[in-house]
């Protein structure tokens, strides 16, 4: 099933969640019939509390920028101020001179998890979506630090929706700007899987529902320029597309 959040009728910045079903948005909880599905209308499908994005989660990508493959899980947080949505332009901040992409698998928790077992994470999660961890790569990697240059507003496309279950086989992850693919990947070859991923984090602190986890990045990362579209396409999920803005 794939679960949607739309603009209200009548409501330029209000939020509604949907599901998606045969060219139809159906509410729901409640609140009036089915309407024609608008891909214009998308917003982003998650309003967290946090974000938790994996760092070096694919072995080409940690080396491609200098790293080992970490032993445990590496990850920071994202503000929920740098959340876009679909169509929604990613702006390049006048402090950086290079802005990367960084398409990801992403899980969406859907009911409060703490200290959960790698065993029972799939039963707490709502479902999984594209993200991008739009990265300011100078400046990460002058301050060896990611609040700055992975938390500036713009800098987390997230959509187009939530889809509930991955089909089974090969999950490829893949980016593309301006239609020549960048970054391809699959979910097989992350050195930790979700279920560990959301089991370690939960050990540290509480996940709400709404909260995304990114699993990290295949490698292939590269800059982003103003006038160029940026595409993270997930196998059983669907395309992510931004504008890159000055």
């Amino acid at each position: 099933m794939r679960i949607a959040r739309l603009r209200a009728v009548g409501g330029e910045g209000a939020g509604e969640f949907h599901r998606l079903e045969g060219g139809l948005a159906i509410p729901m909880r409640g609140g009036g019939p089915p309407r024609a599905f608008d891909p214009a209308d998308l917003l982003a499908p998650v309003t967290p509390t946090k974000i938790v994005a994996v760092a070096r989660n694919y072995r080409d990508h940690a080396r491609e920028l200098g790293n080992e493959p970490p032993a445990t899980p590496l990850f920071f947080l994202k503000p929920p101020s740098s959340v876009v949505g679909p169509g929604e332009p990613i702006r390049l901040p006048p402090w950086s001179a290079e802005v990367h992409h960084e398409a990801e698998l992403a899980a969406v928790v859907g009911r409060r998890l703490r200290n959960v077992s790698p065993e029972r994470v799939r039963e707490g999660l709502l479902g999984f979506t594209c993200l991008n961890d739009v990265t300011a790569r100078d400046v990460q990697r002058s301050e060896k630090h990611f609040t700055r240059s992975k938390g500036a507003d713009s800098f987390c496309p997230v959509g187009p929706w939530i889809e509930t279950e991955l089909p089974a086989g090969e999950i490829a992850v893949e980016c593309r700007v301006d239609g020549e693919v960048r970054q391809r990947g699959a979910a097989s070859e992350m050195i930790f899987p979700i279920e560990r991923l959301v089991a370690f984090v939960s050990e540290v602190m509480t996940l709400e529902p709404g909260d995304v986890i990114s699993t990290g990045t295949p490698a292939g990362v590269g800059p982003l320029r103003a006038g160029q579209t940026v595409e993270v396409e997930i196998t059983g999920i669907g395309v992510l597309r931004n504008p890159v803005v000055a």
